[in-house]
C-alpha cells in the first residue's frame, strides 16, 4: 500500500510533485550526459543517457542486491565484487544497452569505472557500474569513456533529477520517492516497466541517505524491506538480468535508531515498488493483491503472484470484465501445484471490498457485477486509443493520474500468515511496445 493516495490532474502537476521530493541527501552529486553511437550489431544511430551518482567522500556504508538470472549482465558481476570493497566512491549507469552476455562486457564495464574514477580522484574498484537496455548490444565504450568529463561537469548538488530522468528506457516518466529520517533523509529514484518480476531486486533502484547507518546494519535492513517491497511485484513475470538495488550512505547525520530508518526506508521502496508497476509498458490498471491467514508468507506470496501473473485474468483486468473465474483458478493453480495441503475450503475472496467467493460458493449477482465493473473502471488509468493506422498503440497520458488499484483480497482461514504483491494487467501497448522494442 503506498504511503499516500495522490492525485495528478496533469503532466505538470505530478512534474511539480516530483520536484517535491528531489532534494538530495547532504554529501551527494548527480549529473547526466547524453551521447550518440552506432551499435555493432545494429546499423542505425542511437543515444544513449551517462549518469553519475557520486559522493562527496568515499562511503564504507554501502548495499546491493542483485537479480538471481542466471545469465547476469558484467556490470551485476562486476557489482557483486564490489560488495568486497572496504569503499564506494561513486554509481556510474547508462541506459539503451545492458551489456548483458557482450563479448568483453567486463572489461569494457570496468574501463568505464577507471575513467569515472579518474575523473573523481578514486579507484575504479569505488565506482559501481550499472546498465540497462537492450541485451546482446556491445556497450560503446569509446564514446561512453568519451563522454565522461561531460558528465562528471554536470555534477550538481541540489536535486536528484537528473538522475532520475537519466535512468529511464522505456518509462513514461521519472520516479523519485523522499522520506525524512529524523535530521537526515532517504531519497531513491528507480527505472523498470517491463521485463520485471524481481528476484531480490528489481531492475534499476537506487537509494541515497545522509543517515550514518554502519554497513552490516545497512546491508541486512535492505535485504529485509526489499523481500517486502521490490521482492513483491511483477509486471511480466519475467526477471530481468540486470536487476540491482543499491543503497549508499553519506554518514552525514546521527541515525535516530535503526527501526525508525528501516521504517522510511520501507516507506521510501514501498512507494518506488508500486511506482514501477504503475509505470509499467502499457499498463492501465495495477492489481493490488493482499492475501492474509495463510500458513506461510511463502504461500501468501505465491499465491499473489500467481494471480498478478496470470495472463487471463490480466486480460479481464485491461477490459475492466470481473471475469473472477479467472481469479480462482489463478489461485487454485499455484495451491494445487506447489501447496496440495492448503485447505481452501475456508477461503474468503473480495473485489474492490465486495465478498466474490465465500465457503467455496460465488457469491455473484447482476448488481455484484455492476459494481465490480465500476470498481476496475475506477482504477484505470486510461483507456486504449489506437492511432489511425490501426497498427501502434500508445498510451494517451506521460504521467499517473492517481494511485488507485484493482484492490484483491485472498482470505484463506489457515493460518497467520500474509503477503501483498503488486501487479498488472495486460496491455494492447505492452505487446506493441515489445514487438517493436528494438524497430
Amino acid at each position: 500500500m503506498p504511503s499516500t493516495n495522490l492525485t495528478f490532474s496533469s503532466a505538470e502537476a505530478h512534474r511539480n510533485w516530483l520536484e517535491g521530493q528531489s532534494a538530495l541527501p547532504r554529501g551527494f552529486r548527480v549529473g547526466r550526459t547524453r551521447l550518440e553511437f552506432m551499435p555493432v550489431e545494429v546499423a542505425k544511430p542511437a543515444k544513449m543517457n551517462l549518469t553519475l551518482i557520486v559522493l562527496d567522500e568515499p562511503t564504507p556504508s554501502f548495499a546491493a542486491l542483485f537479480t538471481r538470472n542466471a545469465f547476469p549482465g558484467a556490470p551485476v558481476l562486476i557489482g557483486r565484487q564490489r560488495l568486497k570493497e572496504p569503499t564506494l566512491g561513486a554509481v556510474v549507469v547508462n541506459n539503451k544497452v545492458s551489456n548483458v552476455c557482450a563479448p568483453g562486457g567486463v572489461e569494457a564495464s570496468e574501463r568505464l569505472c577507471s575513467a569515472v574514477a579518474g575523473k573523481l580522484g578514486l579507484s575504479a574498484s569505488q565506482v559501481l557500474p550499472c546498465s540497462t537496455g537492450v541485451i546482446g548490444w556491445r556497450l560503446p565504450v569509446d564514446a561512453m569513456v568519451d563522454a565522461v568529463p561531460q558528465a562528471v561537469s554536470a555534477l550538481e548538488a541540489g536535486s536528484v533529477m537528473p538522475a532520475a530522468e537519466g535512468i529511464m528506457t522505456t518509462d513514461l516518466y521519472p520516479k523519485a520517492r523522499r522520506a525524512v529520517v529524523g535530521n537526515g533523509s532517504i531519497v531513491g529514484i528507480a527505472k523498470g516497466a517491463g521485463m520485471i518480476e524481481p528476484n531480490l531486486a528489481t531492475m534499476l533502484v537506487f537509494l541515497m541517505t545522509d543517515v550514518d547507518v554502519p554497513r552490516e546494519a545497512l546491508r541486512t535492513t535492505l535485504h529485509a524491506v526489499t523481500q517486502r517491497t521490490f521482492g513483491c511485484i511483477s509486471v511480466d513475470s519475467d526477471t530481468s538480468t540486470s536487476d540491482t538495488v543499491a543503497l549508499l550512505s553519506s554518514r552525514k547525520v546521527p541515525c535516530p535508531s535503526l527501526p525508525e530508518f528501516e521504517a522510511a526506508l520501507e516507506r521510501v521502496c514501498a512507494d518506488l515498488a508500486e511506482d514501477i508497476v504503475r509505470n509499467g509498458e502499457g499498463v492501465h490498471h495495477v492489481m493490488r493483491v493482499r492475501v492474509h491467514g495463510a500458513p506461510s508468507e511463502e504461500v501468501a506470496r505465491g499465491i499473489g503472484k500467481s494471480v498478478v501473473n496470470s495472463p487471463l485474468f490480466q486480460c479481464a483486468v485491461n477490459g475492466n470484465d470481473p471475469n473472477v473465474g479467472r481469479l480462482v483458478a489463478a489461485i487454485g493453480k499455484y495451491v494445487g501445484a506447489n501447496h496440495p495441503e492448503v485447505d481452501l475450503s475456508h477461503c474468503t475472496l473480495r473485489m474492490g471490498g465486495r465478498v466474490i467467493l465465500e465457503h467455496g460458493a460465488f457469491r455473484l449477482d447482476n448488481e455484484a457485477e455492476k459494481a465490480l465493473v465500476a470498481h476496475m473502471k475506477g482504477a484505470e488509468l486510461y483507456a486504449s486509443v489506437a492511432p489511425p493506422d490501426g497498427l501502434t498503440f500508445r498510451p494517451p497520458v506521460t504521467f499517473p493520474p492517481h494511485e488507485r488499484a484493482v484492490e484483491i483480497e485472498v482470505d484463506l482461514g489457515t493460518g497467520p500468515a500474509a503477503s501483498t504483491v503488486l501487479g498488472a494487467d495486460r496491455s494492447h501497448e505492452y505487446i506493441s511496445e515489445n514487438a517493436d522494442y528494438r524497430s
